[in-house]
């Protein structure tokens, strides 16, 4: 099922189903109305939000309606914490809010995209296995950091359940091609290869995890300097060319002209 948070005033938004094809959207209401209440009760939860996604994929909800981005928070607007494995197995830790997908960053920075796992409670100490199966949801994330200091982390639209994932989902690692448009030019495209469950495990080690904490792993920098008045599109896809989370759509802040 893929999933996401619907602006609606509040600092959690509201929870909707998306569809397989991200063209239709239905609220959860009567099951949850945020997604933090199913990573608590997952067992209980998860079930139901897949019957209606079931239902929503084959057109049998009577009050869908179309899907828009725009609208989305990031799935998971306050997580239980979010820290980043890097390839050399150092993790660095920061705070677990994310902005929404098309929000305005106020001032150049360098981009740091990662996949994010999106946990159950897991036990201390626990190995990959393990925590492979307190992995609940994946997602598009991206740091935004201006001299080495984080000022924002980004959230893509949609966080979903492995299975959406299909052939670029085996043996507990994902494989997708991360795409980016900077000023409307196409960049090279670069090859994803992730295994969340060793990355929850990385910070499993020497504490509990709480459902909700989102463990990053990290897809390098974007590798170019960004300017004001820049646009920016990233999207992880599939080797087919669909996109799984949605895109991370943003502008630059102009510079400031007043005298």
């Amino acid at each position: 099922m893929k999933l996401a948070s619907y602006a609606d005033g509040s600092r959690d938004g509201h929870l909707v189903i998306v569809s397989r094809d991200l063209t239709q959207a239905h609220f959860a209401t009567g099951i949850a109305t945020r997604l933090q209440q199913v990573l608590d009760d997952w067992g209980f939860l998860a079930p139901q939000l897949d019957d209606l996604a079931v239902q929503l994929n084959h057109g049998k909800l009577r009050h869908a309606f179309p899907f828009d981005p725009q609208k989305c928070l990031a799935p998971l607007p306050r997580s239980s914490g979010w820290a980043v494995v890097g390839a050399d197995g150092g993790v660095q830790r920061d705070a677990g809010t994310f902005g929404a997908p098309h929000q305005p960053l106020r001032a150049p920075a360098e981009g740091h995209p990662a996949l994010a796992a999106i946990a159950g409670d897991l036990a201390a100490a626990s190995d990959a296995p393990a925590a492979l199966d307190a992995l609940r949801l994946l997602a598009l994330a991206v740091d935004w950091r201006l001299d080495g200091e984080l000022i924002a982390t980004q959230c893509a639209p949609l966080a979903l359940t492995p299975d959406e994932l299909g052939p670029g989902w085996a043996g507990g690692r994902l494989q997708a091609r991360l795409h980016l448009l900077h000023n409307g030019s196409k960049r090279p495209a670069r090859d994803v290869d992730a295994a969340p469950g060793a990355a929850l495990a990385r910070l499993a080690r020497l504490r509990a995890l709480r459902a909700g904490q989102v463990a990053g792993m990290s897809l390098g920098d974007l590798g170019l300097t960004l300017a004001p008045g820049d646009s920016l599109h990233l999207d992880l896809k599939t080797a087919e060319g669909s996109s799984l989370f949605g895109a991370i759509d943003l502008d630059i802040a102009p510079p400031d002209l007043t005298p």
